[in-house]
C-alpha cells in the first residue's frame, strides 16, 4: 500500500495541488507557481516510471547471464520451458545427463 501511495497516489495529489492552486488565483505568478507543482507531480511519476524501467533491464540481463552459465555447463542452450522455471523459481531444473 505504501508503494502504491509513493508511486501513484502522491504525485497525482501533486498535480492535483498545483490545479486547485491555479484555480483558486489566476494571476500570471500564481500560474506560474501552479504550473511549478503540476511540474513536479509529473516529473515524480515519470522518474518513478524509468528507475523502474531501468530495473527490469538488469533483471534481463540476469537471467541472460544465468543462461550463459548453463550454456557453460551443460553445453547446450535452455529450452524456453527451462528459462521459463529460471524466473520462476531462481534456479534451473534438474536435467537428465545424456
Amino acid at each position: 500500500m505504501l508503494l502504491l501511495f509513493v508511486r501513484h497516489i502522491f504525485p497525482a495529489l501533486v498535480v492535483l495541488g498545483g490545479l486547485i492552486a491555479f484555480l483558486v488565483d489566476r494571476s500570471m505568478l500564481a500560474a506560474e507557481g501552479a504550473a511549478g507543482v503540476i511540474g513536479a507531480g509529473m516529473a515524480w511519476w515519470l522518474f518513478g516510471w524509468l528507475f523502474r524501467k531501468g530495473v527490469e533491464g538488469d533483471h534481463d540481463r540476469d537471467v541472460e547471464d544465468a543462461a550463459r552459465d548453463f550454456l557453460d555447463a551443460q553445453g547446450r542452450w535452455p529450452t524456453d520451458d527451462e528459462s521459463a522455471h529460471f524466473e520462476r523459481t531462481g534456479r534451473w531444473p534438474a536435467t537428465s545427463s545424456s
